[in-house]
């Protein structure tokens, strides 16, 4: 059942009050038990063309622990549909982590190739594409101009007046949407992942939706080294984060996006008396899989 509009929940801290900022957070994690966040959000109008079209199966991709590959699998199991995930890394098995588990139990065919192979057919999909005429293609991470129109409605849910968006930057796809439905809220986004190339993809999709608003931002100083890379002092911060608020974050987006935050509310880079809006995206499925491979366990 999905839970729409999610809440808009205001936190409350000595830290606020000191520095005169309302921080609320965006509960997209409550949208749906498996299918959650800016994952619903992407597949929503994806889904539907997908029925416009006829089709009953799905074709799409992503890494071993990949959000994206467990709602999709979900919703497929849901909505009755075939799917298909390519996944990154032939040395994987179906059982390698609690992800694939749960994808491949709620019915994706996956199948496992290098990561050469990978690249090239995410940089080049219509190979895949040409080699599956009867399927839906989804690409990595969900993002497209469906996707785009289904994050693009999550400002309108918000009941509180405020000044900033900030969600966390994988693909591109949901900070996108919020940049295409803002009025005069500034949109920032906290890449998850190292490099400056993801001004590139967003600039590039802002370009592809025609969108003329150019009040937004990026943060590149909280990847922690890179998409799933992690240190003690940021697991210290979800554990503390759930303990004050009874909000859990990922490690891979919204806990680094939070962290993020929360830091420039410390040293001051953000004026006084702003209203602040997060967005929690959901992820939650990984922290099984997490806490299994790494030593530094999520409460």
């Amino acid at each position: 059942m999905v839970n729409l509009p999610t809440p808009t929940e205001e936190l409350n801290h000595a830290l606020l009050e000191k520095k005169k900022i309302r921080l609320y957070v965006k509960r997209d994690d409550l949208i749906h038990p498996e299918i959650m966040g800016n994952k619903w959000r992407k597949l929503k109008y994806n889904l539907l063309k997908m029925k416009e079209e006829s089709k009953d199966s799905l074709i799409t991709m992503g890494g071993a622990f990949s959000n994206h590959i467990a709602a999709t699998a979900a919703a497929a199991k849901e909505y009755g549909i075939k799917s298909i995930g390519i996944i990154r890394g032939d040395e994987l098995k179906v059982d390698s982590n609690p992800t694939l588990q749960k994808a491949h139990a709620d019915g994706m065919q996956l199948q496992f190739v290098s990561r050469e192979e990978y690249k090239n057919l995410r940089d080049h999909p219509t190979s895949l594409i040409d080699s599956y005429p009867n399927h839906y293609y989804l690409p990595e991470g969900g993002t497209n101009e469906y996707a785009i129109r289904g994050c693009s409605e999550i400002l309108d849910e918000i009941p509180v007046p405020f000044d900033v968006m900030v969600t966390p930057i994988g693909t591109g796809g949901t900070m996108v949407g919020l940049i295409k439905s803002a009025v005069n809220q500034k949109i920032i986004g906290v890449s998850c992942l190292k490099g400056s190339f993801i001004y590139k993809e967003i600039k590039n999709l802002v370009k592809s939706e025609v969108i003329k608003n150019t009040n937004y931002s990026i943060l590149e100083d909280y990847h922690f080294g890179g998409y799933a890379k992690t240190n003690a002092e940021l697991i210290d911060f979800i554990n503390w984060f759930k303990e004050n608020f009874n909000i859990q974050l990922d490690p891979i987006y919204t806990g680094k996006t939070f962290f993020g935050v929360w830091d420039m509310i410390k040293t001051d880079k953000f004026e006084k008396n702003l209203r602040i809006v997060l967005l929690h995206t959901g992820g939650i499925q990984g922290i099984l899989g997490f806490n299994r491979k790494n030593e530094i366990i999520i409460n």
